[in-house]
């Protein structure tokens, strides 16, 4: 095992330790952007409702004995740090227990869709009358306003489906709609919703005024698209779906070695197409006229992949690397997702930190991708349990008993 990455409570100053976040949501997209403001400094107040957010317990455990089997890991990583306040929103007193935290905040974040926002007096409007130099910022499935502004959205459906991705990625025209990975899409709008937020900070701050900032699942995913799109909302052509055999060259694309592990290359450009022949073991191809050029090679791009198919049958993957190196080809192992928690170079830029839980003890989550120079970020304790701060909120924010749950 490589080192080991422990969070460590320090005195040093965080990007946003001056910041309060007042957080409504649920599920993972706007979660996962509280929860980068807590590593990177942010008070989060997570609000949650009597029963909690529907994300606690629905994680899968890990297949482990002992105490961490019961944790939920996967809510964890997404509303660690956090600070856990039971509000009924139902009543009024609960509605005025949010707008007075509200008063004291930098930012209010929330995935209400506005006709929750307006019934919970939590628009921007009502909130900006209470803070004038709130971030009021909103993370949907589709936007808070357009003819499907009221329609719910989760990743799978908002992102990979409504965006065009899911039948982007399709392999071939008679390609299966793929099925991606829990919270790809939440993570990423997660991201995207982070820095609207700080920018929204930024320009509270030289104003003096209260700012809104929305996005939302569907337009962070056709922005991950962009270079598609860049050109098809200029031509609204279809976009290729592109099989192994039908891709543009034999050095951008992905291939199985003999032990079923696979690898990836991305060597568009004429220069390495010889290196690739050579370590192969097919120097052989470099006098057939009908690979002599990229255009004849794409013309035999389906023998091309069985051929290279073939010579990497003899080796593993982790046999092939060092070659590959060698020969300075551009190339990545596809790993799964239990190998990269030990691979050299997560551990060496400390991707999964572990973090000490008063129940389990130690366990390992997954870091921000991000790293400063000169302060520490990060996540610093585990996910609180539902209403565990409750007391202590309303004491220090003077906040009304009715309406709020103890734990």
């Amino acid at each position: 095992m490589g080192p080991q990455f422990f969070i460590r409570v320090q005195h040093t100053v965080r990007p946003l330790d001056d910041i309060l976040v007042i957080e409504i949501d649920s599920w993972m997209a706007s979660p996962s952007a509280g929860a980068i403001l807590s590593d990177l400094g942010a008070r989060v107040i997570k609000i949650e409702p009597p029963a909690g957010d529907p994300m606690r317990e629905m994680g899968r455990p890990p297949k482990v004995d002992g105490p961490v089997n019961e944790f939920d890991l996967q809510f964890d990583v997404d509303n660690r740090g956090k600070e856990s306040l039971v509000v009924d929103l139902t009543s009024e007193e609960g509605i005025q227990t949010v707008q007075t935290l509200c008063r004291h905040a930098q930012v209010f974040m929330c995935n209400l869709l506005m006709e929750r926002q307006q019934k919970y007096r939590l628009d921007p409007d009502s909130l900006f009358a209470l803070n004038p130099t709130l971030v009021h910022a909103t993370l949907t499935g589709y936007g808070t306003t357009g003819p499907e502004a009221w329609r719910p959205g989760y990743d799978v459906t908002a992102f990979f489906g409504r965006s065009g991705l899911y039948d982007a990625m399709r392999e071939g025209d008679d390609g299966l709609v793929p099925q991606a990975r829990p919270a790809q899409g939440d993570h990423t709008t997660g991201l995207a919703f982070v820095a609207g937020i700080m920018a929204a900070l930024r320009q509270a701050e030289r104003s003096g005024q209260g700012q809104t900032i929305e996005t939302s699942l569907f337009e962070t995913a056709v922005w991950t698209q962009a270079s598609d799109y860049a050109t098809t909302a200029v031509d609204h052509a279809p976009v290729r779906r592109r099989a192994r055999h039908q891709m543009l060259t034999p050095t951008a694309n992905r291939y199985p070695c003999g032990d079923g592990n696979w690898v990836v290359f991305n060597m568009p450009g004429e220069d390495r197409w010889q290196a690739l022949c050579e370590v192969l073991g097919l120097e052989h191809w470099l006098k057939e006229e009908k690979y002599a050029t990229a255009k004849s090679r794409y013309q035999h791009m389906a023998e091309l992949t069985q051929g290279i198919d073939a010579a990497l049958s003899a080796k593993s993957r982790d046999e092939w690397g060092p070659l590959f190196d060698q020969a300075g080809l551009i190339w990545g192992p596809v790993l799964g997702l239990h190998e990269v928690p030990g691979d050299p170079q997560a551990e060496a830029i400390g991707l999964f930190p572990t973090l000490v839980d008063e129940t389990i003890g130690e366990y390992r989550s997954v870091n921000i991708p991000m790293r400063f120079g000169h302060c520490e970020v990060g996540p610093r304790r585990p996910a609180p349990k539902l209403g565990e701060n409750t007391e202590a909120l309303r004491s220090e924010f003077n906040l009304p008993g009715v309406g709020v749950t103890g734990d």
